[in-house]
């Protein structure tokens, strides 16, 4: 597809169409935006036949449902792509350096999960080296915890240092974070809710599941390591987790569908989707930290898909809200440059790796500033663009 737009053959063009809410210096109104190369339109203003579903923001969209998603893409791929429309859209088209881009939907709930084999099983070496490195449920269910959707922030959000209590050889210490990591993922935006008692079945999945969004989910990993037994984790994860501003309709991953891992353990009934098409995404990660590519994840090996994690989230009757966000877990491959944590970078701190400037890390360093973006392929060849999700750590701030 071609747009009258001059676009330089730009990984947001017509094949992605990413949402955006934004608003402007002279208008701090929210809108709902869709990115086309350097710009972005007004969608509200530009359908005209579709605002009321477009305005405010991406929430009203999203709480529309798969009909009208398809209706509002399929309007906005005709005014950008038909010349006879570009009189009346390019007064609505705003360059992206005058948008200021906010939080893209109102979260709801936020669960994150832990569906990478690779991750999983890097962990388990470090953590339990004379054990299995899975736990004997993990090709089971999909794992996962209930986050704090309180402090999901916008990319570009500074993240101050946590303060909290960890263990050291010289006893307990309440203080900074010195082990702060991140962890590159992928959301998940729901658009309609459920009802509760009524589980979401595999084959429903598209009718809940608007798009995704590029995650990072920062951890404090000292912190978490003493807190989290019996339950699991809370301080160590719930003090930020950034998304991208933009969020990709399913409807421009099409072409990214791949089959997922092949599953040596049998599922239960609501997760089995071997009588279905299973897929998972074949989206390219890169993960920069003050600029030097670190990792490079590959979300196609990840073990479990969008449609088993949602089944499993509801599978005990819990409901589903508009603006609920479900995240991956981080996303890893099996070679030592494709893992999207510090904590497997840097083998839990005993293998410390080089940036471009020549300093070395294994964990964040007040002023660093990490940068995630990913590419899918797109229907004609090529590739589209997810866009980013980035944050600088600021150092911790003193108890009152």
């Amino acid at each position: 597809m071609t747009s009258w737009l001059d676009i330089n053959n730009s990984r947001f063009g017509l094949e992605a169409l990413p949402y955006a809410t934004y608003r402007t210096s002279a208008d701090s109104t929210p809108r709902l935006g869709v990115r086309i190369g350097d710009l972005v339109l007004d969608v509200a203003a530009a359908a005209e036949g579709l605002a009321g579903q477009c305005e405010g923001g991406l929430d009203g969209l999203l709480a529309s449902g798969p009909e009208v998603w398809a209706q509002v893409r399929a309007e906005v791929t005709r005014l950008l792509s038909d010349p006879a429309c570009e009189a009346e859209v390019r007064p609505h088209l705003v360059p992206i350096d005058d948008a200021d881009l906010l939080l893209p939907f109102t979260v709801a709930d936020y669960v994150d999960f832990y569906a990478s084999e690779h991750h999983a099983s890097n962990v388990g070496k470090m953590f339990r080296p004379d054990s299995e490195p899975l736990t004997p449920n993990w090709k089971h269910l999909p794992i996962g915890y209930h986050g704090r959707s309180g402090t999901v922030v916008v990319s570009g959000t500074d993240v101050v240092r946590p303060t909290g209590l960890r263990k050291t050889p010289d006893g307990i210490v309440d203080g900074p974070s010195i082990r702060l990591d991140i962890e590159a993922e992928l959301g998940f935006v729901v658009g309609v809710g459920s009802e509760m008692a009524h589980p979401v079945p595999l084959a429903e999945a598209a009718d809940h599941i608007f798009g995704i969004t590029l995650l990072n989910d920062w951890s404090a990993r000292d912190i978490q390591a003493w807190e989290y037994v019996p339950l699991g984790p809370f301080l160590g994860k719930s003090f930020a987790t950034s998304i991208s501003p933009w969020v990709l309709p399913l409807a421009a991953l099409e072409a990214a569908r791949v089959r997922p891992p092949e599953r040596d353990v049998p599922l239960a009934g609501y997760l089995d989707d071997s009588a279905l098409e299973p897929w998972a995404l074949d989206l390219a990660l890169e993960v920069r930290l003050n600029g030097s590519l670190v990792a490079e994840p590959p979300y196609a090996t990840m073990y479990w898909t969008a449609p088993q994690m949602l089944a499993h989230m509801t599978a005990n009757g819990a409901s589903l809200r508009v603006g609920d966000l479900f995240a991956s877990g981080t996303i890893s491959g099996p070679e030592p440059g494709q893992r999207g944590s510090l904590l497997e970078l840097s083998w839990s701190g005993a293998e410390p790796f080089k940036l471009d400037d020549g300093s070395m890390r294994t964990f964040l360093e007040d002023g660093d500033e990490v940068t995630i973006t990913a590419t899918a392929p797109a229907p004609g060849g090529g590739r589209i663009a997810l866009g980013e999700v980035s944050g600088r750590i600021l150092p911790a701030k003193e108890r009152a």
